[in-house]
């Protein structure tokens, strides 16, 4: 216990993970992965994957409850927070939208300890040709974007979220490395080129041996201050 957050940190299989039913609690956990996984978003079909590239390329295809395109998991190369607020929290909030904005602010403020700027969109989702197969090419509320490329603004930050009337449920996550060729090439054909994928995500790199340990006592900071 840390505060007024359960934090926790877990490790394995992604899928498992989301299909976890949590306690209506604040709590926040740090979940890493041990092979690389395609996370596919609750309205996604596996007919959105090239399943004969992933069991190639070793890529494992789960399923998360909560929307939003494919997201890709390699071990080391991201990091991932999980928050449950409960529904009487002084976080939680009606609007679906705006219920994820608070969110943002949490990794605006763990990022900007490193000297990276971030800003939360707070505006409607932004949809893009292919934001229903890969999630870092669409922008919803709450999401945090970067640096400006010749895409726009690419995005920062992810985020995804699940309600009860018990509780809300938010997945958000950076990348420390983008990959776009293996992104594409892991979608089912017509399948989007690599080049149109790679200036739609920006990445972390903060100043530390263990980037994913640092970004997380960070984010824990940011978020004793909720």
């Amino acid at each position: 216990m840390t505060g007024q957050w359960i934090v926790e940190h877990s490790h394995g299989d992604a899928g498992a993970f989301h299909r976890r039913t949590p306690a209506p609690m604040r709590s926040a956990t740090f979940h890493t992965v041990g092979q690389p996984t395609l996370v596919l978003g609750s309205a996604q079909s596996v007919d959105d994957v090239d399943a004969a590239v992933a069991h190639a390329l070793g890529v494992e295809v789960v399923q998360r409850r909560s929307g939003g395109g494919a997201v890709l998991l390699v071990p080391g190369e991201f990091v991932w927070l999980d928050l449950v607020v409960p529904a009487d929290d002084p976080l939680w909030r009606a609007d679906v939208a705006q219920a994820m904005v608070w969110v943002g602010e949490v990794w605006v403020d763990a990022l900007a300890s490193f000297g990276i700027e971030g800003e939360v969109h707070r505006q409607a989702l932004a949809p893009s040709a292919w934001s229903r197969q890969v999630c870092w090419t669409g922008l919803g509320t709450g999401e945090v974007v970067g640096a400006v490329t010749a895409a726009g603004r690419a995005k920062l930050v992810g985020v995804s979220q699940r309600r009860t009337r018990a509780w809300a449920r938010f997945q958000s996550m950076c990348h420390l490395r983008w990959r776009p060729e293996l992104v594409a090439a892991l979608v089912a054909p017509p399948r989007p080129d690599p080049a149109a994928l790679a200036d739609v995500a920006a990445t972390v790199s903060v100043p530390a041996a263990d980037q994913t340990a640092a970004l997380a006592t960070a984010l824990v900071t940011a978020l004793l201050r909720r």
